[in-house]
C-alpha cells in the first residue's frame, strides 16, 4: 500500500475546540463532547490504567490520529510516578501533517510540553522522545500489513480505528487476531465500539470480551482480555 495523507474537514465544538473529521471515513477523530475525557475513559479506564503501570510498559494502538490517546496516556504515566520506561506503539495508515496535528490538539491544553515535543518532532519521522521516560513509534501504512510484520507484543491495545460501519477494514477477524498474537499473556485491549462483530471478532481471536458503559453518546464500550 502506498502510504497517504489524512484528507480532513474541521467541525467547530463548544467542548472540544476544533475536531477534525475524517472526508475518506466521514467520521471524527474524537468525542465533540470532550476527546480527552473520552480517551481516558475508554483507554486508560477500560484497560485499567494506570493501575496497571510498571516498568517497561507497552501500549500498542490501532489508529494514531491526532496523537491524543498516546499522549493522554504518556500524560498518565508521568503523574503516576512509575520508574522504568513506557513504550508507545501505534500503527496508522493516513497520518496528519504536523500543521493539522497541531490545530488539533489545541483544544487540550492539559498535554502541556508533551504536546508540543509531538508536534515539532512528527515531521521528522521515526521514533520519538516524549520524555526520558516515554518513547513513541508510529508504523506508517495499512495495519493488516504492518502489524503481522511487527515483532513486539504490547500488554494493552487502544483499538481506535474509525467507526466499524465505514471503516470495516480495521476491524475484520485476522486484524483481531493479530492483534491477539501480538498481546502478552493477561494483556488486555480496550475500544469505544460495542459492535457485535468486532466483540464476535476478538472473543473468536481468543479474548474475554465485556461491554461496558461508554462515553458521552455512546451507549456501550468493549473491554476484552487475552485468555489463551
Amino acid at each position: 500500500m502506498q502510504n497517504q495523507q489524512a484528507n480532513l474537514s474541521w467541525r467547530s465544538s463548544d467542548g472540544a475546540g476544533d475536531v477534525p473529521v475524517s472526508e475518506r471515513f466521514d467520521d471524527p477523530y474524537f468525542s465533540l463532547d470532550n476527546g480527552l475525557e473520552e480517551t481516558r475513559h475508554v483507554f486508560l479506564a477500560g484497560n485499567d490504567l494506570p493501575a496497571r503501570f510498571e516498568g517497561g510498559f507497552r501500549i500498542a494502538e490501532l489508529g494514531f490520529g491526532t496523537g491524543l490517546n498516546m499522549l493522554t496516556a504518556a500524560l498518565a504515566w508521568q503523574m503516576a510516578g512509575v520508574p522504568g520506561t513506557l513504550h508507545l506503539i501505534s500503527f496508522e495508515a493516513y497520518p496528519m501533517d504536523a500543521s493539522e496535528m497541531r490545530r488539533a490538539l489545541a483544544a487540550f491544553p492539559e498535554l502541556g510540553s508533551l504536546r508540543d515535543i509531538l508536534v515539532t518532532a512528527w515531521s521528522q519521522g521515526g521514533p520519538i522522545a516524549l520524555s526520558e521516560t516515554v518513547r513513541l513509534e508510529v508504523i506508517i501504512g495499512d495495519a493488516r500489513e504492518t502489524l503481522p510484520a511487527w515483532r513486539g507484543m504490547a500488554d494493552a491495545w487502544f483499538l481506535d480505528g474509525f467507526s466499524p460501519a465505514k471503516n470495516p477494514e480495521l476491524w475484520g477477524a485476522d486484524l483481531m487476531g493479530q492483534v491477539h498474537a501480538h498481546t502478552a499473556p493477561g494483556g488486555t485491549a480496550a475500544t469505544y465500539t460495542a459492535a457485535g462483530f468486532v466483540r464476535r471478532g476478538l472473543s473468536d481471536a481468543g479474548f474475554d470480551v465485556e461491554r461496558t458503559p461508554g462515553f458521552g453518546r455512546k451507549r456501550h464500550m468493549t473491554r476484552a482480555r487475552r485468555r489463551t
